[in-house]
Protein backbone atom coordinates (compact mmCIF):
# COMPACT_ATOMS: atom_id res chain seq x y z
CA UNK A 1 0.00 0.00 0.00
CA UNK A 2 1.47 3.25 -0.62
CA UNK A 3 -0.05 6.83 0.49
CA UNK A 4 -2.11 8.95 -1.66
CA UNK A 5 -3.23 13.10 -1.30
CA UNK A 6 -5.92 12.95 1.49
CA UNK A 7 -4.60 10.23 3.69
CA UNK A 8 -6.06 7.71 1.14
CA UNK A 9 -3.78 4.35 0.36
CA UNK A 10 -3.73 2.22 -2.60
CA UNK A 11 -2.17 -0.79 -3.62
CA UNK A 12 0.50 -1.27 -6.42
CA UNK A 13 2.43 -4.09 -7.56
CA UNK A 14 5.87 -4.85 -5.54
CA UNK A 15 7.95 -5.64 -9.16
CA UNK A 16 11.37 -7.83 -8.50
CA UNK A 17 14.07 -7.19 -11.09
CA UNK A 18 16.35 -9.06 -12.38
CA UNK A 19 20.31 -7.83 -12.02
CA UNK A 20 20.10 -7.21 -15.53
CA UNK A 21 17.16 -4.58 -15.69
CA UNK A 22 18.39 -3.23 -12.46
CA UNK A 23 21.27 -2.35 -14.15
CA UNK A 24 19.77 -0.67 -17.40
CA UNK A 25 17.72 1.26 -14.59
CA UNK A 26 20.62 2.42 -13.07
CA UNK A 27 22.70 3.13 -16.46
CA UNK A 28 19.36 5.55 -17.39
CA UNK A 29 18.42 7.12 -14.33
CA UNK A 30 19.20 10.54 -13.35
CA UNK A 31 22.80 10.32 -10.93
CA UNK A 32 21.45 13.21 -9.17
CA UNK A 33 19.02 10.97 -7.32
CA UNK A 34 21.06 8.76 -4.28
CA UNK A 35 20.09 5.98 -5.25
CA UNK A 36 20.48 6.07 -8.82
CA UNK A 37 24.20 7.22 -8.05
CA UNK A 38 24.63 4.62 -4.97
CA UNK A 39 23.49 1.84 -7.94
CA UNK A 40 25.80 3.89 -10.70
CA UNK A 41 28.94 3.26 -8.22
CA UNK A 42 27.74 0.06 -7.43
CA UNK A 43 27.64 -1.37 -10.99
CA UNK A 44 31.23 0.45 -12.06
CA UNK A 45 32.70 -1.53 -8.84
CA UNK A 46 31.66 -4.67 -9.86
CA UNK A 47 32.78 -4.48 -13.39
CA UNK A 48 36.18 -3.43 -12.27
CA UNK A 49 36.24 -6.18 -9.55
CA UNK A 50 35.78 -8.77 -12.57
CA UNK A 51 37.86 -7.14 -14.94
CA UNK A 52 40.52 -7.48 -12.42
CA UNK A 53 40.05 -10.96 -11.50
CA UNK A 54 39.73 -12.07 -15.12
CA UNK A 55 42.82 -10.06 -15.83
CA UNK A 56 44.72 -12.01 -12.47
CA UNK A 57 43.03 -15.33 -13.44
CA UNK A 58 44.51 -14.84 -17.14
CA UNK A 59 47.94 -13.82 -15.78
CA UNK A 60 47.93 -17.30 -13.14
CA UNK A 61 47.37 -19.67 -16.17
CA UNK A 62 50.19 -18.02 -17.99
CA UNK A 63 52.37 -18.44 -14.95
CA UNK A 64 51.25 -22.20 -14.73
CA UNK A 65 52.00 -22.54 -18.71
CA UNK A 66 55.22 -20.72 -18.53
CA UNK A 67 56.50 -23.51 -15.09
CA UNK A 68 55.18 -26.84 -17.13
CA UNK A 69 56.96 -25.52 -20.00
CA UNK A 70 60.77 -25.51 -18.01
CA UNK A 71 59.54 -28.47 -16.51
CA UNK A 72 59.45 -30.20 -19.96
CA UNK A 73 62.44 -28.35 -20.64
CA UNK A 74 64.01 -29.80 -17.70
CA UNK A 75 63.41 -33.05 -18.61
CA UNK A 76 64.23 -32.99 -22.78
CA UNK A 77 67.67 -31.43 -21.36
CA UNK A 78 68.30 -34.16 -18.86
CA UNK A 79 67.37 -36.95 -21.31
CA UNK A 80 69.95 -35.44 -24.83
CA UNK A 81 72.52 -34.95 -21.90
CA UNK A 82 72.07 -38.45 -20.67
CA UNK A 83 72.18 -40.02 -24.22
CA UNK A 84 74.26 -37.83 -26.28
CA UNK A 85 76.94 -36.58 -23.30
CA UNK A 86 77.41 -33.09 -24.35
CA UNK A 87 75.58 -30.14 -22.25
CA UNK A 88 75.34 -27.48 -25.26
CA UNK A 89 73.64 -30.11 -27.40
CA UNK A 90 70.20 -29.08 -25.73
CA UNK A 91 70.69 -25.56 -26.64
CA UNK A 92 71.35 -26.27 -30.19
CA UNK A 93 68.58 -28.78 -30.46
CA UNK A 94 66.04 -25.90 -28.96
CA UNK A 95 67.00 -23.61 -31.35
CA UNK A 96 66.41 -25.63 -34.34
CA UNK A 97 63.03 -26.48 -32.76
CA UNK A 98 62.22 -22.76 -32.59
CA UNK A 99 63.19 -22.61 -35.76
CA UNK A 100 61.03 -25.14 -36.86
CA UNK A 101 57.90 -23.70 -34.69
CA UNK A 102 58.60 -20.02 -35.79
CA UNK A 103 58.09 -20.13 -39.63
CA UNK A 104 62.55 -20.54 -39.67
CA UNK A 105 63.45 -17.90 -37.00
CA UNK A 106 65.46 -19.44 -34.34
CA UNK A 107 65.56 -18.61 -30.43
CA UNK A 108 68.17 -15.84 -31.03
CA UNK A 109 65.93 -14.44 -33.60
CA UNK A 110 62.83 -14.47 -31.80
CA UNK A 111 64.31 -12.23 -28.88
CA UNK A 112 65.79 -9.83 -31.27
CA UNK A 113 62.34 -9.96 -32.57
CA UNK A 114 60.32 -9.28 -29.25
CA UNK A 115 62.79 -6.33 -28.22
CA UNK A 116 63.70 -8.92 -25.20
CA UNK A 117 67.27 -8.95 -23.95
CA UNK A 118 69.66 -11.54 -25.08
CA UNK A 119 70.56 -13.15 -21.88
CA UNK A 120 67.14 -13.78 -20.74
CA UNK A 121 64.54 -16.79 -21.78
CA UNK A 122 62.33 -16.28 -24.87
CA UNK A 123 59.63 -17.87 -23.20
CA UNK A 124 58.91 -15.50 -20.41
CA UNK A 125 57.82 -12.91 -22.91
CA UNK A 126 55.43 -15.33 -25.08
CA UNK A 127 51.57 -15.47 -24.98
CA UNK A 128 50.14 -18.40 -22.96
CA UNK A 129 49.10 -20.31 -26.38
CA UNK A 130 53.11 -20.45 -28.08
CA UNK A 131 54.24 -21.43 -24.40
CA UNK A 132 51.59 -24.30 -24.47
CA UNK A 133 52.86 -25.23 -28.48
CA UNK A 134 56.34 -25.20 -27.46
CA UNK A 135 55.34 -27.34 -24.68
CA UNK A 136 53.41 -29.87 -26.44
CA UNK A 137 56.27 -29.83 -28.78
CA UNK A 138 58.53 -30.74 -25.92
CA UNK A 139 55.99 -33.59 -24.40
CA UNK A 140 56.13 -35.44 -27.69
CA UNK A 141 59.98 -35.05 -27.95
CA UNK A 142 60.26 -36.72 -24.93
CA UNK A 143 58.35 -39.48 -25.36
CA UNK A 144 59.45 -40.36 -28.38
CA UNK A 145 63.36 -40.27 -27.79
CA UNK A 146 62.64 -43.10 -24.78
CA UNK A 147 59.75 -45.15 -26.92
CA UNK A 148 61.97 -45.05 -29.74
CA UNK A 149 64.96 -44.66 -28.25
CA UNK A 150 67.24 -42.23 -29.74
CA UNK A 151 70.70 -41.80 -28.72
CA UNK A 152 72.29 -39.44 -31.68
CA UNK A 153 71.99 -35.06 -31.42
CA UNK A 154 71.12 -36.22 -35.27
CA UNK A 155 68.12 -38.16 -34.12
CA UNK A 156 66.91 -36.07 -31.59
CA UNK A 157 66.99 -32.89 -33.83
CA UNK A 158 64.97 -34.21 -36.55
CA UNK A 159 62.43 -35.75 -34.16
CA UNK A 160 62.40 -32.38 -32.05
CA UNK A 161 61.88 -30.19 -35.34
CA UNK A 162 59.31 -33.16 -36.71
CA UNK A 163 57.40 -32.38 -33.89
CA UNK A 164 57.26 -28.16 -33.72
CA UNK A 165 56.74 -28.07 -37.33
CA UNK A 166 53.39 -30.49 -36.25
CA UNK A 167 52.41 -28.02 -33.96
CA UNK A 168 52.98 -25.23 -36.22
CA UNK A 169 51.04 -26.76 -39.24
CA UNK A 170 48.47 -27.46 -36.87
CA UNK A 171 48.24 -23.77 -35.22
CA UNK A 172 48.39 -22.71 -39.09
CA UNK A 173 45.02 -24.16 -39.20
CA UNK A 174 43.81 -21.84 -37.31
CA UNK A 175 45.34 -18.95 -39.05
CA UNK A 176 48.07 -18.41 -36.12
CA UNK A 177 51.19 -17.41 -36.72
CA UNK A 178 53.25 -18.14 -33.97
CA UNK A 179 56.21 -15.67 -34.98
CA UNK A 180 53.90 -12.84 -35.32
CA UNK A 181 51.95 -12.42 -32.50
CA UNK A 182 53.24 -9.45 -30.17
CA UNK A 183 54.79 -9.98 -27.05
CA UNK A 184 53.25 -10.39 -23.52
CA UNK A 185 54.54 -9.21 -20.18
CA UNK A 186 57.66 -10.52 -18.43
CA UNK A 187 56.45 -13.41 -16.90
CA UNK A 188 59.29 -12.94 -13.93
CA UNK A 189 57.44 -8.99 -13.69
CA UNK A 190 54.22 -10.71 -13.30
CA UNK A 191 55.10 -13.63 -10.85
CA UNK A 192 56.78 -10.58 -8.71
CA UNK A 193 53.28 -8.34 -8.83
CA UNK A 194 51.04 -11.04 -8.13
CA UNK A 195 52.98 -12.14 -4.81
CA UNK A 196 52.84 -8.02 -4.00
CA UNK A 197 49.29 -7.86 -4.91
CA UNK A 198 48.72 -11.27 -2.56
CA UNK A 199 49.77 -9.66 0.47
CA UNK A 200 47.65 -6.50 0.08
CA UNK A 201 44.78 -8.54 -0.71
CA UNK A 202 42.26 -8.75 2.77
CA UNK A 203 42.84 -11.56 4.74
CA UNK A 204 38.84 -12.28 5.00
CA UNK A 205 37.65 -11.60 1.67
CA UNK A 206 35.39 -9.36 3.47
CA UNK A 207 35.69 -6.25 1.22
CA UNK A 208 36.42 -5.92 -2.28
CA UNK A 209 37.06 -2.14 -2.50
CA UNK A 210 40.46 -3.24 -0.90
CA UNK A 211 41.65 -4.88 -3.80
CA UNK A 212 44.66 -3.07 -5.85
CA UNK A 213 43.89 -1.05 -8.17
CA UNK A 214 40.56 -1.11 -7.51
CA UNK A 215 39.20 2.16 -6.02
CA UNK A 216 40.55 4.39 -8.42
CA UNK A 217 40.48 2.75 -11.91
Amino acid sequence: MVELGSAAQRQIADIALTRYACYLITQNGDPSKDPIAFAQTYFAVQTRKQELIEKRIAEIERLDARKRLSASEKELSGIIFERVGDQKSFGRIRSKGDAALFGGLTTKDMKHRLDMPGSRALADFLPMITIKAKDFANEITNFNIKRDDLTTEREITKEHVSNNKDVRDLLGKRDIQPELLPPEEDAKKVERRLASEEKKLPKNGSSFESMPDLKNK
